[in-house]
C-alpha cells in the first residue's frame, strides 16, 4: 500500500477546484440558505464513497453496509472511487457530493476549512474512545469533525535470515538512534545496505517527531519547520545517507522501501503496516519481524496515516449518516474490517481483540500512543511536495537551508 504515500497531480487539482468552488459561493459556510432540507429520520438513500485498497476492502465495506441498510430500512450505495480526491473535488464542484466518503487525513483540512464536512464526529456514542493522537489529526478549529475509520503507523521491519546471517541477535534490534547508527555500522562492514528509507517526510518525518519537532503546530496555524530539534533530526538522517548506513529506494533500484526490503536489498526499512500484505503477495518467503522505531533525543516517535468517515454539510441525512458512521465503528466492525483487508482499529478499546488476532503487530498499533499525522492545515500541498524535493537532495544540501525555505513556504501558506 505504498499509493498511501503518494501525492499526485490530479490530487491537487482536486482540493483546489474543491477551495476554489468555495471561494466563488459554492453553498457551504459562506451560503447557509442554500443548505437543503433535513431528513432526520425515516429512510435515507446514502451514496457512499470509498477509495477502496481492493476487492476485499470493497467487499467488506459493502457487505457492511447492506446489513446496516437492512436493520435501518435505509439505502447505502458503496461506490469504489477510480480517483477518490478527484471524484470528491469534481462532486463538490458540481454541488452533488456523497453523503458519506473516505477523507484521508493529509486532505482533511482543506475540507474542513471550507466548511464542506459535518462536525460530527463527538455526537458518536464512546466518541473519546478514538486514539488522542486520531482525534487531534480530525480536530480543526478546535472541532472533532469525523470519525477514524482505521490507521496505520510506521515501525522498524528487519528481514530475520539477513540479521542472522550478520551475526546479530533479538538484543541486537536497535531501540535508540544510537544503536541504529552502531548496528548499521557492522550491517554495512557484512557487505550489506543496512536500511532502506523512502524519500519524503512520509518517512524521514517521524525523525523529526523523535527530535520533538514537526512542520506546523499542534493547531496548525503556525510554521514550526526551522528549529533546532528538526535541524537534529535531518542531520542525523543525512549522516546516514552519507555513509551508506541508509539508502532511497531508488537507489536500490526499487520503488519503494517495501520492495527494496523484499528484494533483500536492505536488511531493514522503515514502512508501514500495508507492507505485510505486499510482502506477503510479493515475497512470500522473506522472513522478518516487526519492531517500534528506535526513539530520538526526546524519545519515541512515528507517523500515522489514517481516513475519516467524512459527512458532507450538504446532506439532507445527516443524522442518518451519522447512524451509518456508528454502525461502521463498533469495535466489532472495525475487527470484522481488520480481519478482511488488514487495517488496524481506530478505537482504543478494540487495541486488545486485535493484538491478540494479530500478536505480531504489537508495534505498529503502539504506535498510536506517540504517533504524529499528517500536516493538519490547508494549502499545503506545494509546500510539502517541495519539502519532498529537498529530502530527495538530502545527501549533498544543507539541511538548514532546506528547513529555512521550508519555513518561509509554510508561513505563507498559512498566512
Amino acid at each position: 500500500m505504498k499509493n498511501r504515500t503518494v501525492r499526485t497531480a490530479a490530487l491537487g487539482a482536486a482540493c483546489a477546484a474543491l477551495l476554489a468552488s468555495a471561494a466563488c459561493g459554492s453553498g457551504f459556510d459562506d451560503d447557509k440558505a442554500a443548505a437543503p432540507a433535513q431528513q432526520s429520520s425515516g429512510p435515507a438513500e446514502l451514496q457512499i464513497l470509498i477509495g477502496s485498497s481492493g476487492d476485499a476492502e470493497t467487499t467488506a465495506v459493502k457487505d457492511a453496509a447492506a446489513a446496516w441498510a437492512q436493520k435501518s430500512g435505509s439505502k447505502a450505495t458503496v461506490t469504489p472511487a477510480q480517483d477518490l480526491a478527484q471524484q470528491l473535488g469534481q462532486a463538490f464542484a458540481g454541488d452533488n457530493p456523497p453523503d458519506v466518503f473516505y477523507v484521508d487525513a493529509s486532505r482533511f483540512a482543506d475540507y474542513a476549512s471550507v466548511g464542506a464536512l459535518e462536525p460530527y464526529a463527538d455526537k458518536l456514542s464512546g466518541a473519546s474512545d478514538f486514539y488522542p493522537s486520531l482525534r487531534t489529526t480530525f480536530t480543526y478549529d478546535g472541532k472533532f469533525y469525523c470519525a477514524p475509520k482505521d490507521f496505520s503507523t510506521l515501525a522498524l521491519v528487519i528481514n530475520d535470515d539477513l540479521w542472522a546471517k550478520a551475526g546479530l541477535g533479538e538484543g541486537d534490534v536497535p531501540t535508540t538512534w544510537d544503536q541504529l547508527k552502531a548496528v548499521s555500522e557492522k550491517l554495512k562492514a557484512k557487505g550489506v545496505t543496512p536500511l532502506a528509507i523512502g524519500d519524503t517526510r512520509d518517512r524521514v518525518g517521524a525523525f523529526l517527531v523523535q527530535a520533538g519537532g514537526w512542520i506546523t503546530s499542534p493547531d496548525g496555524k503556525q510554521a514550526t519547520a526551522d528549529t533546532p530539534e528538526n535541524l537534529k533530526a535531518l542531520q542525523y538522517v543525512q549522516s546516514l545517507l552519507k555513509d551508506k548506513l541508509a539508502q532511497f529506494p531508488s537507489q536500490l533500484d526499487a520503488g519503494w522501501g517495501g520492495e527494496a526490503f523484499g528484494k533483500g536489498k536492505a536488511v531493514m526499512t522503515i514502512e508501514g503496516n500495508w507492507i505485510k500484505g505486499a510482502l506477503k503477495a510479493d515475497f512470500p518467503d522473506v522472513k522478518y519481524s516487526v519492531h517500534e522505531l528506535p526513539a530520538g533525543p526526546k524519545g519515541k516517535g512515528t507517523l500515522s496515516f489514517t481516513n475519516c468517515w467524512g459527512i458532507s454539510s450538504k446532506s439532507k441525512y445527516k443524522q442518518q449518516a451519522i447512524d451509518f458512521v456508528e454502525a461502521m465503528t463498533t469495535v466489532d466492525q472495525q475487527m470484522a474490517f481488520a480481519k478482511a483487508f488488514g487495517v488496524m482499529p481506530s478505537r482504543q478499546s478494540a487495541k486488545d481483540a486485535y493484538t491478540k488476532e494479530f500478536p505480531a503487530d504489537g508495534p505498529f498499533v503502539n504506535g498510536a500512543d506517540y504517533a504524529q499525522g499528517p500536516v493538519n492545515a490547508p494549502k499545503m500541498d506545494s509546500v510539502l511536495a517541495d519539502f519532498d524535493t529537498g529530502i530527495q537532495k538530502l545527501t549533498s544540501s544543507d539541511p538548514k537551508a532546506l528547513l529555512e525555505r521550508l519555513q518561509k513556504n509554510t508561513q505563507a501558506a498559512l498566512g
